[in-house]
């Protein structure tokens, strides 16, 4: 399936090379609905684009090289929804405390796909 793989992260390289990148959740800044949770990175959208959510798709932009790096595919029991996050330049401490961000809820559950 390697050849699928390297499509599926090519396809990834392009949307985001031809997205705006939208930080609408900078890092340190609370969650509007949950005030309690701290985005621990830039998290933001894909301008133009859309997701399951109907907004655009998700993505966490790292302190590393900006390029497509992993994704987090999640499930969200009390939305009821499923979606991806494209994760940016993130180094591997960033990419772990996504997914540890992704599982801290009985409601929500997220799986970590490396590039």
């Amino acid at each position: 399936m390697k050849g699928y793989d390297e499509a599926f992260w090519r396809a990834l390289d392009e949307l985001v090379a031809n997205s705006e990148i939208v930080i609408d959740r900078p890092k340190g800044t609370a969650h509007p609905k949950y005030p309690q949770m701290i985005y621990p990175i830039d998290y933001g959208y894909l301008k133009g684009t859309s997701s399951m959510d109907g907004a655009g798709i998700d993505v966490w932009v790292g302190s590393g090289e900006r390029k497509v790096d992993a994704v987090v595919c999640t499930v969200d029991l009390l939305k009821k929804d499923s979606e991806i996050k494209i994760l940016i330049g993130c180094t591997e401490e960033e990419k772990r405390t996504v997914c540890a961000l992704h599982n801290d809820s009985p409601y929500m559950k997220g799986l970590l796909i490396r590039r």
